[in-house]
C-alpha cells in the first residue's frame, strides 16, 4: 500500500516529516510521497526518516493553479477560471532550475495573500486574530495555511465559530475560509500552462488533486460520468500523466468510476489520502477519510515507467 498525498510542518500539516514517516511506517506504508503546498524544503528531513524505514520516498509538492480552460460555478450563481491543485511527482530539486523558481514565486504570492487575509478577517469581525498568532500556530512565516488561521480564528473567536471540532472546523472552512467563504482570498494567478512549461525536459509527472472538488464540486456520478472526460482529456493534451482518482475524500463508488474515466483517457489513476494530521481529524494516513482507501503499490511502478 502507498500514499501519494500528504503534507508535513513544512507546510499545512501538523506532522513533521520525521512524525509522518513513523507513522506510515507503523501503518505498513511501501512508498509514500510528501506533497507539502509550494515547496520541496522538507524532502531532506523526510528522505533521511523514510530510509531509516526502509520506505520508499516519492519527490513530490502541491500547488495552487488556474485552469483557464474551464470555470466553475460559485455559491453566488456567477462563474470563475477553476483554481485548481496539481500535484507534481518526481520534479527537480535543484533550487536553481525553472520549476523550483516558480516555486519560490508561489511561495511569495501566498505570504502576500495571507496577510491580506488577517485584514480580511479583522474586518468581519475576527479583530483578535493577528498575523503572529497565526504564525504561532504554524511554527514559521513561510508554513502558513488555511488550518492556521482556523486554528487562530477557534482560539480568539469561539463566539464566532465554535470550538475546535471536526464539525466546527468545516462549518468554518466553508462560512468563512473555503473558495466561496465569506473571508476568501483568491490564490495566485500562475496557470497550469505557466508551471508545466517549465518543467520541459524533465522527468516529472503531473496529477491533478482531487479533481471532483477542484472542477465539480458536490457533483453526482452522473454528473461526473458526463462533464470529467472532457476535462481529464484537456489535462492529457496539456501535459498530464495521472488523475488522482483513488483520493481519500471521495467514496468507493465514486472512486471506482474515477478510475474508469481516467483509464479511458489514457492517463494513470494516482492516489493518496490527503493527510493533514491533527488538522484534518478525520483523514487517516493511507486510508483517506472514508478509511477504505487503498493505493496499490503497482500504482507507482506505472507512474515510474511513464517518466522512463
Amino acid at each position: 500500500m502507498i500514499d501519494l498525498h500528504t503534507h508535513s510542518t513544512f507546510s499545512d500539516g501538523s506532522d513533521s516529516p520525521t512524525v509522518l514517516a513513523r507513522r506510515a511506517a507503523e501503518i505498513g506504508l511501501n512508498a509514500i510521497a510528501l506533497t507539502d503546498h509550494d515547496t520541496t524544503d522538507s524532502h531532506e528531513e523526510m528522505a533521511a526518516a523514510c530510509a531509516e524505514h526502509g520506505i520508499e520516498l516519492v519527490p513530490g509538492v502541491e500547488i495552487s493553479l488556474k485552469d483557464t480552460e474551464f470555470r466553475r460555478s460559485r455559491a453566488d450563481g456567477l462563474t470563475e477560471i477553476a483554481g485548481v491543485h496539481v500535484l507534481a511527482y518526481f520534479l527537480p530539486l535543484d533550487a536553481q532550475h525553472p520549476l523550483q523558481q516558480k516555486l519560490t514565486q508561489l511561495r511569495s504570492d501566498r505570504d502576500g495573500r495571507n496577510h491580506a487575509l488577517v485584514l480580511r478577517l479583522q474586518e468581519l469581525g475576527f479583530e483578535r486574530v493577528t498575523y503572529e498568532l497565526v504564525e504561532s500556530f504554524a511554527g514559521n512565516p513561510h508554513n502558513i495555511g488555511r488550518p492556521h488561521f482556523a486554528a487562530a480564528m477557534h482560539d480568539q473567536h469561539p463566539e464566532i465559530v465554535g470550538a475546535p471540532s471536526p464539525e466546527n472546523t468545516g462549518r468554518l472552512f466553508v462560512d468563512w475560509l473555503g473558495n466561496s467563504g465569506q473571508a476568501y482570498i483568491p490564490k495566485s494567478e500562475m496557470t497550469i500552462e505557466d508551471f508545466v512549461g517549465a518543467a520541459a525536459g524533465t522527468s516529472t509527472f503531473f496529477s491533478i488533486a482531487h479533481p471532483l472538488v477542484s472542477y465539480v464540486p458536490g457533483a453526482t456520478d452522473n454528473e461526473i460520468s458526463v462533464q470529467m472526460p472532457r476535462i481529464i482529456g484537456s489535462l492529457r493534451e496539456r501535459g498530464f500523466r495521472g488523475v488522482e482518482a483513488h483520493y481519500g475524500g471521495s467514496s468507493p463508488e465514486t472512486r471506482s468510476l474515477m478510475v474508469r474515466l481516467t483509464r479511458n483517457e489514457g492517463l494513470i489513476p494516482t492516489g493518496g489520502s490527503d493527510y493533514h494530521g491533527s488538522f484534518k481529524p478525520d483523514v487517516d494516513l493511507g486510508r483517506g477519510r472514508s478509511g477504505s482507501l487503498h493505493v496499490e503499490d503497482s500504482v507507482l511502478e506505472e507512474m515510474k515507467r511513464a517518466v522512463a
